[in-house]
């Protein structure tokens, strides 16, 4: 037995995301993330703001991220993630938590418009056999298959 001091606990980084899928002709709206060193293909959504309501803040972040209002039609499912804290592209060290809830969601006004000064730096639409060949973060996949099963199925959600 030893006197040293134990590693003082590190409280995980909790996060709660709305996103949403939004299709059309064919084509899937997604965004590009680009930020603190990491770089990918996204649903729109993020984070919800304190008290924020996961349908306000899915509308809000589709207009932020893509220009567009989004018509949200229906809740697909709720997904986690855990990250490791030496995974942690913001250097904290600090475990993180994520909860994303995904909905279906169509485009009810607005133009596609990039987000400035913000996680995100474009928004296109993809024609839906290009988006396997895309460098795209897990959501994407996630969002895509709870999208496509109704009602949507725990087996879809694990990661290989």
């Amino acid at each position: 037995m030893t006197d040293l001091p134990s590693a003082p606990a590190r409280t995980p980084h909790m996060r709660v995301g709305a996103y949403a899928v939004i299709r059309s002709s064919g084509r899937v709206l997604l965004a590009h993330w680009n930020d603190r060193g990491g770089s990918g293909w996204t649903l729109p959504g993020g984070g919800l703001e304190l008290g924020e309501d996961p349908l306000d803040g899915v509308v809000r972040e589709v207009a932020e991220e893509t220009g567009y209002t989004a018509a949200v039609e229906r809740l697909l499912g709720v997904d986690t993630i855990t990250i490791p804290g030496n995974r942690r592209l913001d250097g904290s060290g600090v475990p993180y938590f994520g909860v994303r809830v995904f909905y279906r969601a169509s485009i009810a006004g607005g133009a596609l418009e990039n987000e400035r000064e913000g996680s995100t730096d474009e928004a296109r639409w993809f024609a839906e056999e290009e988006v396997p060949g895309l460098t795209a973060l897990d959501i994407v996949r996630v969002g895509l298959e709870l999208d496509r099963t109704e009602p949507p199925t725990g087996s879809l959600l694990r990661r290989a």
